[in-house]
């Protein structure tokens, strides 16, 4: 039976909070972005109903995410990352499953620049990150 769908590919270019989190710079955004999976949806069925379900399924995910990234990319993980947009959610399950909260987006997205008269505006979202290792953020500063 199914239960729920979780999607990750590629992570987001440029996010600030992520960024400072790190401590990287430019080049070594451009170098250690492979080394991060961004959360892209995440969704419960609606029939499903079982308690801590959510942050269940997170911890499990990040378990075994590298592995089968490695085994499909041929290159390492070393942080995942996701957005939540605080007015439609509270983030509980990610804070349950110990990811952390590193700040907000804000609310600009990569078509902004190119743009500038139509400005084009994203909901502000919250970033939570979840360090696969202990040394991540060394890792991707490499």
């Amino acid at each position: 039976m199914d239960l729920a769908c979780l999607l990750f590919g590629a992570a987001a270019w440029q996010c600030a909070p992520r960024d400072r989190w790190i401590g990287w710079s430019a080049e070594q955004r451009a170098q250690g972005l492979p080394g991060i999976a961004n959360n892209s949806r995440f969704l419960i069925l609606p029939w499903v109903r079982v308690p801590h379900l959510a942050s269940h399924l997170l911890s499990q995910i990040a378990q075994r995410i590298e592995a089968d990234w490695q085994r499909r990319y041929h290159h390492p993980l070393y942080l995942l990352e996701t957005f939540v947009q605080p007015d439609r959610f509270r983030g509980t399950s990610y804070q349950a499953a110990n990811w952390v909260r590193v700040g907000q987006t804000t609310g600009r997205t990569r078509q902004s620049q190119r743009h500038r008269d139509n400005e084009v505006h994203a909901p502000v979202k919250d970033v939570y990150l979840y360090p696969l290792s202990s040394d991540a953020r060394r890792l991707l500063r490499r």
